[in-house]
């Protein structure tokens, strides 16, 4: 689609409309640039994604039973965006006849899932006849390189969101930070590391498609672009360290990006991983002292780097003071500033991030330094 061209958009979440495996639709409505029209989940047809994500004008949104149904609404959409984030990224079998008809309906389409729709033969050439394009976000870079320990440049700050689970909301605090930031006047770029971020950015590559020995290589020339377009850095983190599925994707992070410091995500409320594969397995979440100093401890292997703050998704506490009480419990807890920028505005934790990154001894110092017990340290 020409850059001219206003995209409009249907999001196909057919049975997942929600926080979790919806957070792709979650993610471009609260914070994409494309106009919404309407979201496909026939199990609840009829509701509005107001009741989600408040009552602003961007967000009045009706949910439809059909694709026929989204197509009614004027202006008429021109894309269709899958809009999940399932275990494994599989295109679900019973899209398929959906996303032909919409295919067929003129829509473009746009997905995030490791299942490569260009790469279908049959849904390739329904789009060349059909004159649409088939985008896949979480198609790797042809560009392959292994880390080199590329030190940061003078001036920069590189900020890397982390968490305890997967799907907590890693990508949204660095977008609520990234908004406050500039909005206080700082040159501030964020870095997308997963198809929704690459969606709403519009680059940035998708790290967990990428073979493991040039995933810090990518995330560390990723970094390089970031520094060229602003002083502040944020890193759009994935999954987390001790996920029995996800640990490698973040580890890469961690080593390729060597942030100067780290925000430690969290979900109070939440007891074990979202890991449903062995039912009589479970993975407890760490608790978030012991787990700080393990993400300072493995990324003090290559360079030095100290969580700076947490950042909580308070989303399974309805009471706001209840909530702001949990703020203020994990800030004890733990000895670091904390707050649900998502749910409170971020501009009070960014001040304290900022204030934290600026007094670390190793920004501003050409980083990554030696890590700490290397030869010379």
């Amino acid at each position: 689609m020409p850059p001219s061209v206003e995209r409009r958009l249907v999001i196909l979440a057919e049975g997942n409309f929600g926080f979790h495996h919806g957070k792709t639709a979650m993610g471009m409505i609260r914070f994409g640039h494309d106009k919404v029209v309407a979201v496909i989940d026939s199990t609840q047809a009829g509701h509005n994604v107001r009741e989600w994500l408040g009552d602003s004008g961007r967000n009045d949104i009706p949910i439809v039973g059909t694709l026929n149904d989204a197509l009614g609404f004027l202006p008429r959409a021109n894309a269709l965006l899958i809009g999940i984030a399932p275990t494994g990224g599989k295109l679900p079998d019973d899209w398929r006849a959906v996303i032909l008809a919409a295919i067929r309906s003129g829509l473009d389409i746009l997905s995030g899932l490791h299942t490569f729709l260009a790469d279908d033969p049959e849904l390739a050439e329904a789009a060349r006849a059909s004159g649409v394009l088939l985008i896949d976000f979480r198609r790797p870079p042809e560009r392959m390189d292994t880390a080199v320990g590329r030190r940061h440049l003078p001036g920069k700050r590189v900020l890397l969101t982390v968490g305890t689970d997967c799907a907590i909301g890693k990508m949204s605090v660095a977008l609520e930070l990234r908004r406050v930031a500039q909005a206080a006047g700082r040159s501030v770029v964020f870095v997308a590391t997963g198809q929704t971020g690459m969606m709403i950015e519009g680059w940035g590559v998708t790290v967990d498609r990428v073979a493991a020995d040039f995933l810090q290589g990518t995330v560390e020339w990723l970094v390089e672009d970031g520094e060229s377009r602003g002083d502040w850095v944020i890193v759009e983190g994935q999954g987390s360290l001790d996920h029995p599925a996800y640990s490698s994707v973040t580890l890469g992070l961690i080593h390729g990006s060597t942030p100067h410091a780290m925000v430690m995500i969290h979900k109070p409320g939440m007891a074990d991983h979202d890991f449903d594969h062995l039912p009589e397995a479970r993975f407890p979440i760490a608790p978030l002292r012991p787990f700080i100093a393990a993400h300072e401890m493995v990324a003090g292997l290559v360079a030095p780097s100290k969580v700076v703050a947490v950042a909580l998704n308070t989303s399974l506490i309805e009471d706001d003071d209840e909530a702001r009480r949990v703020i203020a419990a994990t800030a004890a807890e733990t000895g670091l500033p904390c707050d649900d920028p998502v749910r409170f505005g971020g501009e009070a934790l960014w001040r304290e991030i900022e204030a934290g990154v600026d007094a670390l001894p190793w920004v501003g110092l050409g980083e990554p330094a030696e890590p700490a017990g290397a030869p010379g340290a």
